[in-house]
């Protein structure tokens, strides 16, 4: 198992990193040329700037089982094709269940925002989101963990 991050935007990769390195998982940090991160302990693979670039390359190097942080659902979506664990920002853990509707209110969004129409933005973060998402994710890796074990 790998934790892979979809970096553009991320507010949690830090979180996400440490908790890897914490129970010994490789990380890999995804971003385009417009954002740069190098954090310790991560590997960071930076491709170039385009329209879902960093998803197909994310896409690229998933395993079954691996763990995936990202905010989108189209890649959300393509991770769970793979067999792997998507995990929002929030601490939500996309699945077989959910999916098609994030995708269809993703869809709905993009019809009134080009129709003129515009929709709220996100709150700021809170410190609660990163407690959920801490524990989401803790909780992951060490269901992922007995997954090889067994």
């Amino acid at each position: 198992m790998k934790l892979l991050i979809d970096a553009d935007g991320c507010p949690v990769v830090d979180i996400a990193r440490k908790e890897a390195a914490r129970f010994g998982i490789e990380t890999i940090i995804l971003c385009d040329t417009s954002h740069v991160f190098q954090r310790e302990g991560a590997r960071t693979i930076t491709v170039s700037k385009g329209a879902d670039s960093v998803d197909f390359a994310l896409v690229n190097l998933l395993s079954p089982g691996d763990l995936v942080i990202t905010q989108d659902y189209g890649l959300a979506a393509m991770c769970l094709a793979r067999k792997a664990l998507p995990i929002s920002q929030n601490g939500m853990v996309y699945n077989d269940e959910n999916i098609d509707s994030l995708l269809m209110a993703r869809h709905l969004a993009q019809k009134i925002r080009r129709a003129g129409g515009r929709l709220r933005g996100n709150s700021k973060r809170t410190p609660e989101q990163d407690l959920a998402f801490r524990e989401t994710l803790e909780r992951c890796i060490r269901q992922g963990l007995n997954k090889e074990e067994a």
